[in-house]
């Protein structure tokens, strides 16, 4: 049972805080007194280092869509492996997935690859920068988009300091420069009016707008249509950049969450499902603003370099992946995505227990509150409500269920079946009572 302080994890963490700060690289896998550690995967499931079985329900930060080990995916890494991993050079591959994601994106006319989401955000804030030839962005509050510094401004900020009618600009790292703070405006989300008003105090200023469709930390709500049509048609008219961050949302439809609600941004970035399991990141977008990145007539105006960028291995395992994603496909993860929420909110009734699970598509989160959420104020949990749902998380792991600890967001793969759905159901169920 966890935690056992003589398991082979625990063992496996002291050695790691021996050599690692705070025993880890990945601040989002550590779990007090320790985390697991992963000895293998093989479909929705994974087994650790113990020989415990779970359910995957993190698949590792919703990338994996197609579970572990998936077989088509194996077999075009395998056979890439054996014709090189990575050169100093352009590859075929590259090209394929490029036009590949541009088919399915009609407002992607060019594309470039990148290592991470994090990578691809930072390179579309300094093109809106390069292409305008302003300072600053505005995001939504609690909204992430990786480890920038100015992506992450008010990423976790706290009712103390979180500011009132106008959300304030808190820096998510200690040491962040009073410039970045200053460059970074911060909506409210789904307040067309309030964020209309705000972006119109600094439209001369302003870069581009960035927004996550259906930002976890933001409750995992989507935005509404008129949300992001206002974003859209202020950008539109102050010349500023308008970026879809589709990094997580790009799983939620065939052509991403902006081919479901109309929207065409001018910038989109990606991530995650188009790595196939493997490090990636993507920015693309309409040709005139990805033209700061043309190198064919000397110094770019956005110079973008990168040893693995579009690395073959990853471009194989990503054309692969993406190959997989039919329309039918996505339709069957919307049907069970619907049920998870569905399933769930119904074991919170029935276990009398305050909460809700809210979500889009094949993501889900979890709630321990039963009041309605509609942002990141909405969303944010008191100390019962952290305490409540380590609880659960706990005893999940206990019985075989493995979801994201802390605020991040659950994923199914379409390798799930329904009684793995079932299971998720009865071991909730059991964990609330």
């Amino acid at each position: 049972m966890y935690p056992d302080q003589n398991s082979r994890s625990a063992g496996l963490y002291k050695k790691a805080c021996r050599v690692m700060p705070g025993g880890n690289t990945r601040s989002g896998v550590f779990h007090d007194p320790y985390p697991i550690y992963v000895a293998n995967g093989s479909g929705a499931r994974i087994v650790d280092v113990d020989g415990i079985e779970y359910l995957d329900f993190t698949n590792n930060g919703s990338a994996l869509i197609h579970g572990h080990v998936h077989p088509a995916i194996v077999d075009a890494v395998t056979k890439q492996v054996q014709k090189g991993a990575s050169f100093a050079s352009s590859t075929e591959i590259e090209v394929q997935l490029a036009e590949f994601l541009s088919s399915r994106v009609p407002s992607i006319e060019h594309i470039r690859f990148t290592n991470s989401g994090t990578e691809a955000v930072m390179m579309a804030i300094k093109a809106a920068r390069a292409y305008t030839g302003r300072p600053k962005i505005a995001k939504v509050e609690g909204a992430y988009h990786g480890s920038y510094d100015y992506a992450q401004i008010s990423l976790d900020s706290s009712p103390e300091n979180w500011g009132e009618d106008i959300p304030a600009s808190v820096p998510a790292s200690r040491g962040t420069p009073q410039g970045v703070l200053a460059d970074v405006i911060i909506l409210p989300f789904n307040d067309t009016e309030k964020a209309r008003q705000i972006l119109a105090s600094c439209s001369s200023q302003l870069a581009g707008v960035l927004i996550d469709p259906v930002p976890n930390r933001a409750g995992l709500i989507p935005a509404s249509h008129d949300y992001l049509s206002m974003l859209r048609d202020f950008t539109r008219q102050s010349g500023a950049v308008l970026i879809l961050d589709e990094v997580i949302t790009f799983r939620l439809g065939y052509g991403g969450v902006q081919g479901k609600c109309g929207i065409t941004p001018d910038l989109t970035t990606l991530g995650k499902i188009i790595g196939g399991g493997f490090p990636v990141g993507a920015v693309g977008g309409n040709a005139a603003v990805m033209s700061v990145f043309d190198p064919s007539r000397g110094k770019p105006a956005v110079p973008h370099d990168g040893t693995f960028n579009a690395n073959p291995v990853t471009m194989a395992a990503g054309l692969a992946a993406m190959e997989l994603m039919t329309p039918e496909v996505y339709d069957r993860l919307d049907m069970l995505g619907e049920r998870v929420r569905s399933d769930l909110n119904e074991a919170f009734a029935l276990s009398g227990q305050l909460g809700q699970v809210t979500g889009v598509g094949s993501l889900f989160k979890i709630h321990m509150k039963k009041t309605q959420i509609t942002d990141y104020r909405s969303a944010y949990p008191s100390q019962d409500q952290i305490r409540r749902f380590d609880n659960l998380y706990q005893y999940l792991l206990n019985h075989g269920v493995l979801i994201p600890s802390g605020p991040r967001v659950s994923s199914l793969s379409t390798v799930m079946t329904d009684q793995d759905l079932d299971h998720l159901q009865q071991t909730v169920l059991a964990g609330l009572r």
